[in-house]
């Protein structure tokens, strides 16, 4: 206490608090500020995710999903079956689906989902969190980067991140595509630090993380990485910082994180380099073997779908980046040696324009194209997003841009009440009734955002803008549980419309009221995301009749009955041909997906006078018929 005591009182009766203590506490509008991250952050990343917060609503969709969440299920029954360390490091190797080696990803979700599954189960919602929990750690990263070398829009940057369509989408998605991502963003992020600090100590984020998003997808990694730091240097004329970068504790750093698991895979696997580099690297990317087809624009489209509702403010701070990137160019080769003042911070505009356009460019020469191959790009457009509308503060927006922003704010409201709709219906319009009030709501949306800014300024756009996020996603994903309060059951039927649409959870749950998980299952013509649904909520590999023929005992068999626009896919004419005579018998339909459910029975022993020379032998069992039994 004799610290705090006032010298002039030496009696005691004031206590004034030290200046250094005084400036190490946070002022209340900080600890308010990173509270209002903290809340949406969570909420946009978790909500109708986790039992505890807003449930695990929508079961594993896609075929990426289910598959690589199985391939961490078994490889986490690999290691708990291991009884040494050397056994169980052997384990966490190789990747296995359904007892093959899976090697078209390297293994670090794997690692990530199965320790997971270690304290939560082996759950769909326990798959996705790797991918909730790299996006948490990025947005908290972006908020403390900006806070710490760009104050002032640093709060704007995090939210407009969390708070876009790219990231809530592929945060809550069990795939590899987060864990690249994010470790290359907290990577640029921190080399632009050690760029303008020349701190040694921010130079182990670009090769610490690097090296993690290479063992997420592999050296596709190191290589967006690279580019962008050689366009970098070269627009700025600055070769020496590619010198300087080149830190050898560095160096080590990323070699001991990536060549171990490289290494004892290969060692393995021998076929590990030709069915990873050569066909799902170099040929994923220079041909079509994968069936990815695109056209060369096609990641425009993504890009503005992947940014909004922020899409109407991103391209004026894209653009507002790219002429002030110009500007400084133009000042750093002027003749007038006045004006070649290095400005702090100067080039962070340009870096984050090349961090934005390389992926883009870069995937888009590819021959093979998904959505989330551009998701590294996407940081770097809200962080230029936030720091635009934090200068833009004092002038305010351009009335165009604000009605603009409002209107598509406003347009996602519509289409996404709309949405469940057409889920149910198809391209079939909406009766009267759900129009009058998605409209309303779009216009109810839209007036928001504008008097918000009108009345409160543009510091009050997020709040405004992410409120209306927030009443979509209570929307589709209901409203509750929160930790122990109970949902609100009524809420919960859009979700539930959704689960039966796209997920195989649903059905697997009422297949296993006829059958146990240990019985076979087969699938005929189904989509892929079906029958890697079923083999993951299972736990079991599914038989594809087209694949792999008719299993001989009695089974369940899902058929795709239905296509797109209602298409009679004369799928019980074809199963004639399959069964050749085996009885059959349909259970249930699933019409949300298309699909009939069949028990069929098993094979006839063939006739041992109808194979000449043929010696007899036993019929195998095909073990025990399966209850008829009617959830």
């Amino acid at each position: 206490m004799e610290a705090f005591q006032n010298p002039s009182d030496p009696v005691g009766h004031e206590l004034v608090e030290p200046e250094p203590l005084r400036k190490r506490l946070p002022t209340w509008s900080t600890v308010c500020e990173a509270a209002v991250f903290l809340v949406f952050t969570v909420f946009f990343l978790i909500y109708g995710v986790t039992p505890m917060l807003g449930g695990d609503g929508l079961g594993l969709v896609g075929a990426d999903e289910p598959r690589y969440a199985q391939v961490a299920h078994e490889m986490l029954s690999r290691f708990d079956a291991a009884h040494t360390i050397k056994e169980r490091l052997s384990a966490c190797v190789t990747p296995f689906l359904y007892g093959q080696p899976w090697l078209e990803k390297p293994a670090l979700y794997y690692w990530r989902a199965m320790f997971v599954f270690q304290d939560f189960g082996v759950h769909d919602w326990s798959a996705r969190l790797p991918s909730v929990s790299f996006a948490f750690i990025m947005a908290a990263l972006i908020y403390l980067h900006m806070r710490r070398f760009r104050a002032g829009g640093h709060l704007d940057a995090a939210l407009i991140t969390v708070a876009c369509a790219g990231v809530i989408g592929f945060s809550r998605g069990a795939s590899t595509d987060m864990q690249m991502a994010a470790p290359l963003s907290i990577g640029l992020l921190g080399w632009y630090a050690w760029y303008e600090t020349k701190s040694k100590f921010w130079l182990f984020d670009i090769y610490f993380f690097t090296g993690v998003a290479t063992l997420a997808k592999g050296p596709v990694a190191p290589f967006l990485a690279l580019v962008i730091l050689v366009a970098f240097a070269f627009l700025r004329k600055e070769w020496s910082v590619l010198k300087k970068s080149l830190w050898w504790p560095g160096v080590g750093l990323y070699f001991a994180i990536v060549l171990p698991w490289f290494i004892a895979v290969q060692h393995q696997n021998p076929t590990f380099f030709r069915e990873f580099f050569l066909e799902q690297n170099l040929q994923r990317f220079a041909t079509n073997k994968y069936q990815h087809m695109q056209p060369f624009w096609y990641y425009i489209p993504v890009v503005i779908l992947a940014t909004m509702p922020w899409t109407v403010l991103a391209v004026p701070a894209f653009i507002d980046g790219v002429q002030t990137s110009v500007a400084e160019w133009r000042l750093r080769h002027s003749k007038n040696p006045k004006l070649k003042v290095s400005r702090p911070g100067d080039g962070f505009p340009e870096f984050l324009v090349l961090w934005a356009i390389i992926p883009i460019i870069f995937f888009s020469l590819s021959r093979s194209k998904l959505p989330g191959y551009v998701l590294p790009s996407i940081p770097p457009i809200t962080i230029l997003t936030g720091d635009y509308l934090f200068r833009r503060r004092g002038p305010g927006l351009n009335r165009w841009v604000l009605a603009g922003h409002a209107a598509l704010t406003g347009l996602l409201a519509f289409v996404g009440l709309l949405l469940p709709w057409f889920v149910a219906h198809g391209a079939e319009m909406p009766p009267s009734r759900p129009l009058i009030v998605a409209l309303l709501a779009a216009i109810g949306a839209a007036l928001l955002i504008v008097i918000v800014v009108n009345g409160f300024g543009v510091a009050r756009l997020r709040l405004a803008t992410s409120c209306v996020l927030v009443v979509l996603l209570l929307f589709f994903y209901g409203i509750g549980p929160f930790v122990v309060i109970p949902a609100w059951a009524r809420t919960k039927h859009v979700i539930h419309e959704l689960d039966r649409t796209y997920s195989a959870r649903p059905l697997a749950e009422k297949l296993t009221g006829y059958a146990p998980e240990s019985e076979t299952v087969a699938v005929f013509q189904v989509r892929r995301d079906m029958e890697y649904g079923l083999g993951f909520y299972r736990n079991h590999e599914v038989a594809n009749y087209e694949e792999s023929g008719v299993p001989a005992g009695q089974h369940l068999l899902v058929a795709r009955v239905t296509g797109s626009h209602g298409a009679d896919l004369h799928t019980p004419a074809a199963l004639e041909q399959y069964l050749e005579g085996r009885h059959y018998e349909a259970l249930f339909s699933w019409p949300e997906q298309g699909l009939e459910v069949y028990l069929v029975g098993e094979a006839e022993s063939p006739r041992l006078d109808a194979v000449p020379g043929k010696t007899p032998t036993t019929t195998p069992n095909p073990g025990p018929e399966l209850p008829l039994s009617r959830p």
